[in-house]
Formats: structure tokens, C-alpha cells, sequence
């Protein structure tokens, strides 16, 4: 795993407070952001599990700001960046807290917090038994009666996403070398024998449908595909927020039930 920290910490370093730290799909982020507030309410206690800069541990509390906030993640140039941000916002002590620590190891007690949530964090760790481990550990610190929230890349509908680009004779997506999409089948059948219960949010799907196979086909002008900036990507997100479903979506949510 030396490699996939190496990156993060780069990406830290480079970025600093910028949402591109952690991705440039600022829609695709916001769509999560919006998906994982919506389990959150006033008075909870919240922890940011990979919470990277901070960016979406700010996001959070500008839509929820009577919870209180704690950010955990591995790259300490992140948390830096996270502690610099804090100290500009010059926001009420005790709101929102950043410390470095890992996932695999939660430095917080049993039943601390009312929610927990990922954002592409269990993707980067490089089995799925480190991907169980994790999944563990985060419910560990959950609260009876409370809900984890796993944001995160899903192998399903890379394929199918990339089953409509090649019938349109587009190159197949690929994972990172530093990232192992979860398996759907494989994650609910997993859930399921631990006695837990879950919903799924496939909150992303016309966007994905949009920005990585349409807009391909009727963008006017040529762009670097690294450019999520795109008004392609801009209408399907606005679309997205009005209308979902179909399977597509590479990023998708569990609610877990504590």
C-alpha cells in the first residue's frame, strides 16, 4: 500500500484545499455530498472516514451545521491541509476536527458517533478482506440505531457504462492502478451474512450515462477528458438531481443500519 499513500500524499501536497485533492469531478462530488447529507441531522455526531482536505467535511457542515464533525485520514499531508482550511473558516471550537489515522484503525470508541460515511476511501484499499475489515471497523464506532454510509466506485456498473461505450466504438473506462472497485454481488451477499441491513442510492447514473458516454457523442468541441468542468457534465448533473436510476451509476451509496 506504500505506493497508494505516496499518491495521496502528493495529491495533498499538489492540491492543498482544493477539491481536486481528492478528484476533479466536482459534480460527481457534489452529487455525494448532497447524497450523504441527507443522513445526517442536527445534533448528530459525524465522522468523515477519508476525509482527505476536508473539502467535503466543510460541504457537510455548510448543509448541516448544527452537527458536529471529525475527519480521519491517512495522508498527513491532507490533514494539514484540513487544519489549514479549519484555521481560515475561524469556525466555533469543537465543530469540526481533523486528525490523522487510518481506517483499518479508528482511534475512537465503540458507539461514538450517530453517523459515519466513506467517499471513495474503501476503493483504495487493495483486498476485499481489508475492504470487510474496514467496513467493520467504521460500524464499530457507529451508534446503535445509527447509519454508515459507504460512498464508493462499483465494478457492476463500470461494465455496464463500458458495455454502451463499446457498442459505440468509445474505449472501456479503467480503474487506477491504486483503486479495486467493490463487486455489488459480492458486497449485499457479505452484508447480508453479517445480519445487516442496507439500502442502496444510485445517485449518479443519467450523470455518468451523460458525462462518460454522451457527452462524447455531442460535445461540440474537443476537450481533455479530464475536464469535468464540461457543460455536458453541467446539465447532467442538474439532470441527475431531478431524476435517477438505471444502474449506471460507477459511484453508488449503502446506507448500513447499525
Amino acid at each position: 500500500m506504500d505506493f497508494i499513500k505516496e499518491y495521496w500524499e502528493t495529491q495533498g501536497k499538489v492540491h492543498e484545499t482544493s477539491h481536486t485533492a481528492s478528484w476533479g469531478d466536482r459534480f460527481a462530488i457534489e452529487l455525494e455530498i448532497e447524497t450523504i447529507s441527507r443522513f445526517i441531522e442536527a445534533g448528530d455526531e459525524v465522522l468523515d472516514i477519508g476525509c482527505a482536505n476536508g473539502f467535503s467535511t466543510f460541504r457537510q457542515h455548510e448543509i448541516n451545521p448544527a452537527a458536529r464533525y471529525s475527519g480521519i485520514d491517512y495522508a498527513e499531508s491532507m490533514i494539514e491541509q484540513a487544519l489549514k482550511a479549519l484555521r481560515e473558516k475561524e469556525l466555533p471550537e469543537g465543530e469540526i476536527g481533523f486528525l490523522v489515522a487510518s481506517i483499518l484503525d479508528l482511534p475512537f470508541p465503540d458507539a461514538a458517533f450517530d453517523v459515519a460515511y466513506t467517499s471513495r476511501v474503501l476503493i483504495n484499499l487493495p483486498t476485499w478482506q481489508q475492504q470487510q475489515q474496514a467496513i467493520l471497523e467504521s460500524l464499530r464506532v457507529v451508534k446503535p440505531g445509527g447509519r454508515l454510509v459507504i460512498s464508493e466506485g462499483f465494478w457492476e456498473p463500470l461494465c455496464l457504462v463500458n458495455s454502451f461505450r463499446m457498442m459505440l466504438g468509445m474505449a472501456p473506462l479503467t480503474e487506477h492502478d491504486f483503486n479495486r472497485y467493490l463487486k455489488k454481488s459480492k458486497l449485499e451477499e457479505w452484508l447480508a451474512s453479517q445480519g445487516l441491513s442496507f439500502e442502496v442510492d444510485d445517485f449518479s447514473s443519467l450523470y455518468y450515462l451523460g458525462s462518460r458516454v454522451l457527452r462524447e457523442l455531442i460535445q461540440k468541441e474537443e476537450l481533455p477528458w479530464g475536464d469535468y468542468s464540461s457543460p455536458v457534465n453541467e446539465a447532467f448533473y442538474k439532470l441527475e438531481r431531478e431524476y435517477s436510476g438505471g444502474g449506471m451509476g460507477i459511484q453508488q451509496a449503502y446506507i448500513i443500519h447499525r
